[in-house]
C-alpha cells in the first residue's frame, strides 16, 4: 500500500506531486529546491546557502518518515551550472558518513524549475 508524507518544514508541492512516496519499504522523496517552507521565499544568495536549504528540506521530510540520511540508499543532483559541483558537493557531503554514503549521479540540466541552481531528489529505505 502506497504511503503519502507531507510536512510543513519542507515547502509544499507546487503541482500534481508529493513531497514523499513510500511503497514496499521504499521512500521516495521528490526533487528539492532551496524554497524556505517558513517564508516560501527562495534561498539562492549563494550556491551554498542555496544547497543547504535542499538539504535542510529534504532532512525535513526525511524525519516526518521516521528515519535519516543514513536510510538514503540513491541520490539525484541536478544542477545548472557544473562548475557549482565542488561547492555543492561540499555541502552535500556533509550530511552523509563517507562510509554509508549512498549511490548518486550528479547531471548538469539546461534549466531547473524556478531557475534555481540546484535540485536534489533522494531513495531510502524505512
Amino acid at each position: 500500500m502506497k504511503q503519502i508524507f507531507q510536512t510543513v518544514n519542507a515547502p509544499s508541492p507546487v503541482g500534481p506531486y508529493n513531497q514523499a512516496v513510500a511503497i514496499n519499504g521504499i521512500l521516495y522523496v521528490s526533487g528539492q529546491i532551496a524554497i524556505d517552507p517558513k517564508t516560501g521565499n527562495f534561498v539562492t544568495n549563494t550556491i551554498q546557502e542555496e544547497t543547504t536549504q535542499v538539504m535542510k528540506n529534504i532532512h525535513a521530510i526525511l524525519l516526518e518518515a521516521g528515519v535519516t540520511f543514513e536510510n538514503v540508499i540513491k541520490a539525484s543532483i541536478f544542477i545548472a551550472d557544473m562548475n557549482d559541483f565542488a561547492e555543492i558537493n561540499k555541502i552535500y557531503a556533509s550530511y552523509f558518513n563517507e562510509d554509508t554514503a549512498p549511490a548518486r549521479e550528479c547531471v548538469e540540466v539546461s534549466k531547473l524549475p524556478k531557475n534555481v541552481n540546484v535540485e536534489i531528489s533522494i531513495i531510502a529505505h524505512l
